[in-house]
């Protein structure tokens, strides 16, 4: 649970720390849940200095930090197959850090080895419910990381 926005960038950011090239999360929430938010948290983390914005409109939009970051939002994508033809298979690279927001979207499409963030709105306007799930053998591997950097 994050009580402001701040808190849920600090939590995004203990997120982004943990983060390494080649890692995909997919953000998942409604309209408002605080997923560009969860993202511009994760990309402070990753050390992008730039402002980061939701690529509803551009759908990708890509950064530079310590380590690169694409930031994917799926949610003016009707049908999957816009997303072959735009090359998705090779916007998540091995060299970067891919965030989908409304990935739960092409759910078939991502990686089996990811994170899901979900989040959604508390009982106050600033509160946010973050759930936070590692799938795979690089996030079992990195389960207690988690568990502390989140914390």
């Amino acid at each position: 649970m994050t009580r402001s926005t701040r808190e849920t960038l600090e939590l995004a950011g203990g997120v982004g720390d943990l983060l390494r090239a080649g890692d995909v999360v997919s953000l998942v929430g409604d309209l408002g849940a605080g997923k560009t938010v969860f993202a511009r948290g994760v990309a402070r983390a990753l050390g992008v200095t730039e402002p980061v914005v939701s690529p509803s409109f551009t759908i990708v939009r890509e950064y530079e930090g310590r380590v690169p970051l694409v930031h994917v939002d799926v949610y003016r994508i009707d049908a999957v197959q816009e997303l072959h033809d735009l090359g998705f298979e090779e916007v998540v690279r091995d060299d970067a850090v891919t965030l989908v927001e409304w990935g739960d979207m092409i759910d078939g499409l991502l990686p089996g080895d990811r994170l899901d963030i979900r989040l959604a709105a508390g009982a106050d306007d600033d509160e946010r419910v973050v759930e936070i799930e590692g799938h795979g053998r690089s996030w079992r591997a990195r389960a207690a990381e988690l568990a502390v950097g989140t914390t």
